[in-house]
């Protein structure tokens, strides 16, 4: 059954649309994932298919009594409403408390803790309850794993899988991709494309699309060059020349000024320091706790050169404390720390409190400089930062007005215009495009310095990290040598809770239509009333 349905929809900032009469529809059970360049419209489009916001012109149709879910990229910000009072305030005809209760605890959730006091982590997961007790036709989700730990992507992943409704979603998490996607959109150039199957069979149907796209174009534009050399024929040649050719050749000049060229990609690199000594950091029977709460007890360890440690753990457990306990940034209540010699330390916080907001691209990474020195190479800074894929123009633009992706790109510029032996990245990954993101991989790939790497993106740390501490709570720190992967595969599994959704049901698709009516019947018996009311209008 189709749940959306859209055509000729389009918008645009400025003169180049973000999309471009683009069409497309949603099958209820679907799971289409949508991917792109940072700045593309991934969610600009989500926002417009979630009503949240209009496009300029199209149509857009919704299956009637359909119910939307939006998950957007931003927080919560909400000051004066416990969990439970928020995360049902979406639906306060809510009636199911059992059901209610299961999405709180599987993602540990307070009920009666203060949206406002929660950290990030928590936030994200009281958005993501939010909408998922909606239990809607169509579940729209923008970046749902940022600022999530491993564990509670893993039982999501469980969740989407096993979803009555339609599922469409942005995310740099590949391994989300891989796992749930059973179609790909991709939003390239202002037009959308559609992919049946999982990620690795969009990035063959891409190459094989942009090889099509490169050899038209060549076509085309030998075409072009061969009636340019007619029309600058002699003066005999242009008395008797055809004006249906003329026209025609307006028409392709017009063509080929409307193209618009496959983007660079990023094409930055990380700026190596000279090597550290071989023993880059020594821990001895640290500890560390926050009034009764402990992070860290009689950990010990030695970090040697070259090596690239993974620190995970759910969030609040104090992966971030650990490492500035490491770094010599925060000091142990018990135990010692040595630094190796020579060390150059480049940190990527993801709290991005390095940047300043009202200042721009180019005063925040450039510190006053006109030249960055890349391995040895001076480069402007304006070309510097091109490489980061920032327009001459956008590099002026003041930090407040830039993506979430654009940000991130920015800390990346940042971090790599000064040397580093000793690289510190708490979740890199966040907001970055696939593309970025798999370059950002390589490079780290082959760094020949030290790396500590926060993350919840289990491809990017399987494929980069090959020492893991996960930190367990109550201060245990365990050590596994290998990839995550390895260690979830020793470890004994996890049985994550079940999708709650009624089996007999194939989702809360509908609206009540009658709330005098929809109190009198049973919860049960208003949810098949209301899937019959769908199915009927479906039919017609």
């Amino acid at each position: 059954m189709t749940i959306t349905r859209f055509s000729n929809l389009s918008l645009a900032f400025g003169e180049a649309p973000l999309f471009n009469e683009i069409q497309g529809q949603v099958e209820l059970g679907e799971r289409i994932f949508l991917v792109g360049r940072n700045g593309s419209g991934k969610s600009s489009l989500l926002k417009v298919l979630g009503k949240t916001f209009q496009a300029d012109s199209g149509e857009l149709w919704h299956a009637p009594y359909s119910r939307i879910g939006f998950l957007a990229q931003d927080l919560p910000n909400v000051l004066d409403k416990t969990v439970e009072e928020w995360v049902t305030s979406a639906d306060p005809d809510w009636e199911e408390d059992a059901r209610r209760h299961k999405i709180l605890t599987a993602l540990e959730l307070e009920p009666e803790r203060k949206i406002s006091e929660l950290s990030g982590g928590f936030k994200r997961r009281a958005a993501l309850a939010q909408v998922l007790i909606q239990e809607p036709a169509l579940l729209i989700l923008d970046e749902p794993t940022n600022h999530l730990d491993v564990s509670i992507i893993q039982w999501l992943e469980t969740y989407l899988k096993g979803y009555k409704g339609a599922l469409l979603c942005v995310t740099h998490d590949r391994a989300l991709v891989q796992n749930l996607a059973t179609r790909i959109w991709e939003l390239d150039r202002g037009h959308l494309y559609s992919w049946p199957g999982n990620y690795e069979n969009f990035l063959e149907k891409k190459e094989q699309r942009l090889e099509v796209e490169q050899r038209h174009n060549a076509l085309f534009d030998k075409r072009l060059a061969q009636e340019e050399v007619w029309i600058r024929q002699g003066v005999k040649a242009r008395r008797t020349r055809n004006e249906g050719r003329v026209r025609a050749l307006k028409a392709l000049r017009e063509e080929r000024g409307d193209r618009r060229e496959v983007q660079k990609g990023p094409n930055f690199s990380i700026n190596e320091s000279r090597l550290s000594g071989n023993k880059v950091i020594e821990a001895e029977n640290i500890s560390y706790a926050f009034g009764e709460k402990v992070i860290v007890k009689d950990f010990s360890i030695t970090i040697m050169r070259g090596e690239r440690i993974a620190i995970l753990g759910g969030n609040g457990l104090g992966k971030s404390t650990l490492i500035n306990l490491l770094l010599n940034k925060m000091e142990p209540q018990e135990g010692s720390v040595e630094l190796g010699t020579q060390l150059q330390v480049a940190y990527f916080d993801q709290l991005r409190t390095q940047i300043k907001p009202n200042a721009s691209v180019i005063e925040n990474v450039a510190g006053g400089r006109t030249t960055i020195t890349v391995n040895g190479q001076d480069m402007h800074i304006v070309r510097y930062l091109g490489n980061f894929l920032f327009t001459p123009e956008r590099a002026q633009t003041p930090i407040q007005y830039l993506s979430g992706g654009e940000c991130n790109r920015l800390l990346l510029a940042k971090l790599f215009s000064n040397p580093a032996n000793l690289l510190v990245m708490d979740e890199p990954t966040n907001d970055l495009d696939l593309e970025t993101l798999e370059l950002l991989e390589n490079l780290l790939d082959e760094y020949p310095g030290t790396l500590l790497l926060i993350s919840h993106d289990r491809a990017f740390v399987d494929n980069i990290a090959d020492r893991c501490l996960i930190l367990k709570g109550e201060g245990v720190i365990e050590e596994h040598i290998g990839t995550y992967s390895e260690y979830l595969a020793r470890k004994p599994k996890n049985v994550p809770l079940k999708n709650t959704n009624n089996h007999k049901s194939q989702a809360k698709v509908i609206e009540k239509t009658d709330t005098n009516t929809a109190k009198k019947l049973s919860y049960n018996l208003t949810r098949e009333l209301e899937v019959l009311l769908l199915r009927l209008h479906l039919l017609k």
